[in-house]
């Protein structure tokens, strides 16, 4: 797939989440199936785009739907002149080349201490890393995150290079779904 079929320009709603959990304001869009349907994967994804003309790069997170959703920073909303509640304009585009992900300090320690696991870690993709990465990060308890951590350097020690038993997308195990909106009439 060239980059250039992963092209999407649409225009969305930006949305206030019900729950914001205490960071500053953000919104976030949901993508329309078409431009979605276009990205390499239906996990995370990262992509370059456009807010109203303003360049950014992020991370989509997959809604449970075999879509993603996204991110719209405090920072970026203001560079872009949008505001929660306004139809934005958005082009987006696969990245060339997934970014390596940043690794979360608890399972960098748990590699250190695990040096089988790690060579395997260092010899995966940086799909797979992603993918490695999302599991465990997208556990909801500390305790289960904890676990999965543990079990994550069984598995690479042991010579497996993907997560099994993952579904990325969230759709099979509904696990992923984008944010709730709040009610508009909502101003929190």
């Amino acid at each position: 797939m060239k980059q250039s079929d992963t092209k999407s320009r649409f225009k969305q709603t930006l949305l206030r989440p019900a729950n914001t959990g205490g960071d500053a304001p953000w919104a976030f869009v949901i993508l329309p199936e078409n431009a979605s349907a276009k990205l390499p994967r239906r996990g995370r994804t990262t992509i370059d785009g456009t807010l109203n003309g303003h360049g950014f790069r992020a991370t989509l997170e997959p809604d449970g739907q075999l879509s993603h959703w996204l991110r719209v920073s405090e920072e970026l909303l203001k560079a872009a002149g949008a505001n929660i509640g306004d139809t934005a304009t958005f082009e987006i585009m696969a990245v060339e080349r997934e970014p390596e992900p940043e690794m979360p300090s608890d399972l960098e320690k748990a590699l250190a201490a695990a040096p089988e696991a790690r060579s395997v870690w260092d010899d995966t993709t940086t799909i797979a890393r992603l993918d490695w990465i999302h599991w465990m990060t997208s556990a909801k308890q500390a305790k289960t995150r904890a676990k999965r951590i543990i079990d994550a350097c069984d598995m690479l020690a042991s010579g497996k290079r993907r997560v099994c038993c993952f579904d990325p997308s969230g759709y099979y195990s509904k696990a992923f779904s984008a944010p709730k909106a709040a009610d508009q009439g909502d101003s929190s």
